[in-house]
């Protein structure tokens, strides 16, 4: 079976690790690019025989590829998108899928029109080992109905030469938001894929409380399940050495997922069984101790994606993620920024509208202006997501 012809729009950071990692795949090939800087092209990874284009029309016009990887600044993510399914070709969305649910909305409508396409999303966080054992845990029902959910991710640290490295990093013209955004989209999918859907959000948030920037950079949620379940959710990008720490307080036990290891005390009774029935005042459920074998972290993660990516297109197989599970973790950032900027709970489904609206009243409004683009070509972004 011949390798899936891939093109990749935009070749920084993000873009330019694909191009490796799809070099290392067999069923699939990089066979053209575009940026507008074509000292990206320099990738000693790009093959030598893929095109290369510096505008966004001629590629769309000319690149011999039948799937194309969007991998620029959040605003683009969805005309972009669009444009690869209007001239026939797959896609696979760097995350968010888009700024804000309104507009993702409008392009999963769009979709519709193409059946036999593939619109993906990059969720490679899906495939850590230790999320995949905590999906079949609670699809299984051994954690039984879940109560409570608390995760602290704060190790997603960024520098200021981070947020100056990038002229549409940190403001909102372009890039929309900041934590909930850029780096919390993972966390946010896995919260939806994991746990449904909240009822009510309600969430402080702090805007350039650790940077010179616009954007929040830490947020506080208080989430509420329609079973009566409660989440709390703590992210920033300012806070060293960071904590990434998920807890699930459920009928059959705690699950913990912190350092590399997931830890079950999986009680012997459920708890709601034992509260109603046990004589004793001051007791709990005899419970087992278990550290479930799953590795916390995985180096293939990107790559993953991708390949499922290819063999969907080619042998119709499962994608790790379609592109309209992404609406569920952006409609979450979304209810949590929103609930700050009014400082009041926010009722889910989310009024797009409503949002879209707040996000134009920041972006007419904003005051921000970059610094003096800071290039930091010799970081190694690999710890982005090996941390």
């Amino acid at each position: 079976m011949d390798p899936v012809k891939i093109g990749i729009i935009g070749i920084g950071n993000m873009g330019g690790s694909h191009v490796a990692t799809i070099g290392e795949l067999k069923n699939c090939r990089v066979t053209a690019v575009c940026d507008y800087r074509p000292e990206t092209f320099e990738n000693p990874a790009l093959p030598s025989d893929a095109q290369r284009f510096t505008d966004d029309e001629e590629f769309f016009a000319k690149a011999d590829c039948e799937a194309v990887i969007v991998a620029v600044p959040h605003y683009e993510h969805v005309s972009l998108a669009w444009r690869a399914l209007e001239t026939g070709r797959h896609v696979l969305i760097e995350k968010p899928v888009s700024v804000h649910k309104k507009v993702a909305l409008e392009l999963l409508e769009a979709a519709k029109k193409y059946p036999d396409l593939r619109l993906a999303a990059m969720f490679n966080q899906r495939t850590i080992p230790a999320h995949r054992k905590i999906k079949q845990l609670i699809d299984s029902g051994e954690l039984g109905e879940i109560r409570r959910v608390n995760w602290i991710i704060t190790d997603w640290f960024r520098t200021q030469a981070y947020y100056d490295s990038g002229d549409w990093r940190a403001s909102w013209r372009g890039e929309g938001g900041g934590v909930l955004l850029n780096q919390c989209p993972h966390q946010l999918d896995l919260m939806q894929w994991l746990f449904g859907m909240p009822s009510r959000v309600t969430a402080r948030a702090a805007f350039g409380k650790y940077h010179d920037i616009e954007v929040e950079d830490e947020v506080t949620a208080l989430l509420e399940y329609p079973n009566g379940a409660t989440g709390v959710f703590v992210t920033t990008t300012g806070e060293a050495p960071g904590t990434n720490r998920l807890e699930i307080a459920a009928e059959r036990g705690r699950l913990v997922l912190e350092d590399g290891k997931l830890q079950f005390r999986r009680n012997e009774i459920p708890m709601s069984e034992f509260c109603r029935t046990s004589s004793t005042r001051f007791g709990f459920p005899d419970r087992w101790e278990i550290l479930i074998p799953a590795e916390a972290g995985s180096s293939h993660q990107h790559r993953d994606v991708i390949s499922a990516f290819a063999d969907s297109i080619r042998k119709g197989t499962p994608l790790v993620a379609e592109a309209v599970e992404g609406i569920r973790g952006l409609e979450l950032g979304n209810a949590m920024l929103l609930s700050a900027l009014k400082n009041r709970t926010v009722e889910l489904p989310l009024d797009a509208d409503e949002f879209a609206a707040e996000l134009e009243k920041l972006i007419a409004t904003s005051r921000w202006v970059k610094p003096e683009v800071r290039a930091a070509a010799t970081d190694d972004f690999s710890k982005s997501f090996n941390k």
